[in-house]
């Protein structure tokens, strides 16, 4: 299942076009997927979705052409002697911030193209390098040649990368086999619902989503000029750069700018339009 075939089951369960995820799964991948219904498709870019968690599975001595299971593979290499221990040696250049190129078989564009659809027809062109953060890359278990780690990084990390770079530095080559997102951000694993069992009671507001920002309520009147795109006096200190909106019955309608002491909306929920993220 792609996160796409998510989305559409998703737009069936709840009788609306208006859903998206907040973060891509690759389709080989399980776990964790942030989902928005309805007017809250506005606001995942509000969410906090950073850091993420995954387990993944990592196979030494064979490369493969998209870093993992659905490649084609490269021809096997010998594993070190001491297996544990080299991968711990070159762990510690996986931590912190690093330098990553995306892989070829990715949904990165260049020139208006996604990478994956250039790989397809035999092409690698090159490509920028990202800093992305590694909060943590530890090592749960290994048994023969396959290792299970826990990774705790920031958005638009490719584990996939991970585990190839960190075979290349071994010498020996490594692809990921195996992974499941366990957190994102302050959703994690246990709250998620499987998908054959969600309905509208495990929706979550917007009011419990949206926090730790900060949330203000407002009176009628100061709720009719803000979804008229009037600018407001901010009468609350606050060190926040962003702020959520709640009108007096306390449904978020919107997510403002601090400008100094004035909120300017950025994004509003016209009135009578349900909020909702699951």
């Amino acid at each position: 299942m792609t996160s796409h075939d998510v989305v559409n089951q998703m737009r069936r369960r709840f009788s609306t076009k208006r859903v998206g995820h907040a973060g891509t799964l690759d389709p080989m991948a399980s776990g964790l997927l942030v989902v928005a219904i309805g007017s809250a498709t506005r606001f995942l870019q509000y969410l906090p979705l950073e850091p993420k968690e995954y387990i993944a599975e990592i196979r030494f001595g064979v490369e493969t052409s998209t870093y993992d299971l659905e490649g084609q593979p490269s021809d096997p290499k010998p594993l070190p002697a001491d297996l544990a221990g080299e991968i711990e040696t070159q762990l510690a250049a996986f931590r912190g911030l690093i330098q990553q190129l995306p892989p070829m078989y990715s949904a990165v564009k260049v020139n208006g193209q996604p990478l994956y659809r250039l790989a397809r027809q035999g092409q690698t062109i090159e490509r920028e390098p990202r800093t992305v953060h590694i909060t943590e890359f530890s090592i749960l278990k290994i048994e023969e040649d396959v290792a299970t780690a826990r990774i705790i990084c920031s958005g638009g990390t490719y584990v996939r990368s991970l585990a190839h770079d960190l075979g290349h530095a071994m010498g020996c080559g490594a692809h990921l086999v195996g992974l499941k997102r366990t957190r994102v951000g302050r959703f994690t694993e246990e709250m998620a619902i499987p998908m054959s069992e969600i309905g509208p009671e495990h929706v979550i507001v917007l009011a419990d989503a949206l926090p730790p920002m900060q949330l203000l309520e407002l009176t009628d009147i100061e709720v009719a000029a803000i979804r008229q795109g009037k600018q407001l006096s901010l009468l609350v200190a606050t060190d926040r750069n962003i702020v959520g909106l709640l009108d007096p019955r306390g449904n978020v309608f919107s997510v403002a700018r601090v400008m100094g002491d004035i909120l300017q909306p950025e994004c509003v929920i016209p009135a009578e339009v349900p909020d909702a993220v699951a």
